[in-house]
């Protein structure tokens, strides 16, 4: 990798800005001062140290966001703000992107990576990861309904859904339930209880497996994955 690539990447600035650190003596390979911005390293061997300060190589970057209803989950977006437009300067350069999609108007755990092989295996109707929604309901939530959800219900295009786990919490003119399905078709989990006769009125993911969202976590906030958070996701989708 160029060593002006890759302190861009790790935050040092523009290419511009970096070879203008480079140019005033600022950098160090192994010990030995360097000035060329098209010098290659290897960022997992050798030694950089930009005004004595070690440069802490890193290809990848795995959060973990408390999405709020307010963001669509995209990169980018001509007329409304996304997820990627609320992350610190030092998330951002890594260029990441969410995992999956969340509704706009859907709460809760979103995974931002730019890990493009955990997305995919993440993201695989083969791989059968499942997520669970908690949702407020307008209608009385049955176990009726508990029944046709664990055969799959069939939506609005004919499309008929992979089985999905319903649980009633509460069942009332408002139900709340907890709801772990497979897939990610448009506004599935909505149009699920649509094809039941009721109305999603709240909707908030709160896991990926067995991946729960941090309860410290504030609606807009966001956190690194531990080590072993993402070993299990790796493990989840048998990704060495």
């Amino acid at each position: 990798m160029r060593i002006d690539k890759l302190l861009a990447n790790m935050g040092y600035g523009t290419r511009k800005e970096v070879k203008a650190l480079l140019k005033g003596g600022n950098v160090r390979v192994n010990g030995e001062p360097e000035k060329s911005a098209k010098t290659h390293i290897d960022p997992e061997k050798d030694s950089v140290t930009v005004m004595g300060e070690e440069v802490e190589y890193r290809e990848f970057i795995y959060l973990m966001m408390n999405k709020p209803g307010d963001l669509i989950s995209a990169t980018e977006d001509a007329n409304e703000m996304t997820v990627i437009d609320i992350l610190q300067p030092e998330d951002y350069i890594f260029d990441p992107f969410p995992v999956g999609r969340l509704d706009k108007d859907t709460e809760g755990l979103l995974l931002i990576t730019n890990d493009g092989q955990l997305n995919h295996r993440l993201t695989s109707p083969k791989k059968d990861v499942g997520k669970t929604y908690y949702a407020q309901i307008d209608g009385r939530v049955t176990e009726e309904d508990v029944e046709k959800f664990s055969k799959g219900v069939t939506l609005d295009d004919g499309y008929k859904t992979k089985p999905g786990q319903l649980k009633v919490l509460t069942s009332g003119e408002i139900s709340e339930i907890e709801l772990t399905i497979t897939e990610g078709k448009f506004h599935q989990v909505k149009r699920m209880f649509e094809a039941v006769g009721k109305k999603v009125t709240y909707l908030k993911r709160v896991s990926m497996g067995e991946l729960k969202l941090d309860p410290e976590l504030e609606l807009g906030e966001y956190r690194e994955l531990t080590d072993e958070e993402v070993e299990y996701l790796k493990s989840m989708t048998n990704l060495d």
